[in-house]
């Protein structure tokens, strides 16, 4: 499907092209009409799927066409993240760029200032508003703010915000906006408590399921068994094998993201690294490195394992196996995103190994195991054979268990990079 079946703005259109959106996604060619006929919407897609241009362009379209108050906010978006919130806004301005769209993030770990010309932003109103939700709340309970006049509702990384203790601030933030509007909801997983959570504010929604906790298909995924001690001679293996230009290794915990990014840093390699105890704007500094090629690696936490807009990726590192497994499939989903291929290596010591069996069984699939160098020493027994044959069975038993009205429209289609002495907007692909 085309974008231009489902939009007639020539404005908008124009934005799209030059983004180098083409074709719709799965997740955008099931959406984008049901939010157009008015429908409410549960949808559970994957990062990397094109969720985010899902909900915002036919928002903006609407928005664009219809009569909604200039001086009220007319859309919230709800991230469980500052990064995811940044991202959202960017990928607004993009689509947007054409067109009328007003648009006000809300995000703490800003100074005080800050804090008040977001305040002042939403007593003026906005078409669209991206808010993180201790940070919308912390407005709502300081009083003078009116969503009373709320006609689109979207939660992106539902369970994410789940996850961060965020329902309570959620439903109180449901409270004031109106009965009468169209709630959208993406989650990248469906437990229990996001089907609780639908129940709560949606009504009647047509109901989206993608790919469910699968990372996308162009991910070649590796596992090495390993002992504890060779992980950090075999991350450098694995970093050595090829030119990579952008890598993300995962790890536990802060601690050892300190570690190893002093050991790489050793070994003359462009090293960043990303935990809780960065403030916001290092946290900013060291994407922004990582965007523009002055880092290479960037070691990190779960703090970016989600919602963070770099679409090329070559190699995730897994050096840790993550407890859940969702939060597997999330961290492998930094890599292969926009239809490029991705690789996705997880090192996998003894007390890993039944973590690491349930994402496999979570995957419905056994994940190719790697051999280990030679210099490296020898694997733990059976850690680089299969652990089962094609049949099924196991070959060996001692095989591991896990292996605004519109401004007027153009007469035509403008395909130039620029318009009306404004440069075009950025390259900002899926």
């Amino acid at each position: 499907m085309k974008f231009e079946d489902y939009f007639e703005s020539d404005d908008l259109l124009d934005a799209l092209w030059d983004m180098h959106f083409d074709d719709m996604t799965p997740i955008q060619e099931q959406a984008i009409p049901r939010v157009l006929e008015g429908r409410d919407l549960l949808a559970c897609a994957q990062t990397g799927t094109g969720k985010t241009a899902a909900y915002l362009l036919p928002v903006i379209d609407l928005i664009c066409s219809g009569s909604y108050p200039q001086d009220r906010v007319n859309c919230i978006v709800m991230a469980p993240t500052r990064e995811l919130a940044q991202q959202i806004d960017r990928q607004l301005q993009g689509f947007a760029y054409f067109l009328p769209i007003s648009s006000l993030p809300i995000y703490g770990g800003t100074d005080g200032h800050t804090y008040e010309q977001q305040r002042r932003g939403l007593k003026m109103g906005a078409d669209i508003v991206i808010a993180t939700p201790g940070r919308l709340i912390a407005h709502l309970q300081m009083g003078g703010i009116d969503l009373s006049e709320v006609s689109f509702f979207i939660l992106d990384e539902a369970d994410r915000m789940l996850d961060m203790g965020f329902y309570e601030d959620i439903m109180s933030i449901e409270k004031h906006l109106p009965k009468e509007r169209q709630t959208l909801l993406f989650s990248a997983t469906m437990p229990k408590k996001i089907q609780q959570l639908a129940n709560s504010i949606l009504r009647n929604p047509f109901e989206i399921k993608l790919a469910v906790s699968k990372p996308a298909d162009k991910i070649a995924q590796v596992a090495y068994i390993c002992y504890e001690p060779q992980k950090e001679a075999l991350l450098k293996h694995v970093l050595g094998e090829d030119d990579y230009k952008r890598v993300i290794v995962f790890s536990s915990s802060k601690l050892k993201v300190k570690q190893l990014a002093r050991g790489l840093k050793l070994k003359n390699l462009k090293v960043g690294e990303m935990h809780s105890d960065l403030d916001q704007n290092t946290r900013e500094d060291v994407i922004l490195d990582f965007k523009s090629g002055k880092i290479n690696v960037l070691v990190a936490t779960d703090i970016v394992a989600r919602g963070i807009d770099i679409d090329d990726i070559q190699l995730v590192v897994n050096y840790d196996v993550p407890r859940e497994g969702e939060d597997y499939v999330h961290r492998v989903g930094r890599t292969a995103r926009a239809d490029r291929d991705g690789r996705a290596v997880t090192l996998v010591s003894e007390r890993d190994r039944r973590a690491f069996s349930q994402i496999e069984r979570l995957l419905g699939k056994e994940v190719r195991r790697g051999k280990i160098p030679a210099h490296i020493g020898e694997a733990p027994k059976g850690g680089d054979q299969p652990k089962a044959t094609s049949s099924g069975r196991r070959r060996h038993r001692g095989a591991p268990s896990g292996d605004k009205p519109k401004q007027g429209r153009g007469q035509g289609r403008r395909r130039s990079g620029r318009r009306n002495g404004k440069k075009a907007p950025e390259d900002n692909a899926r």
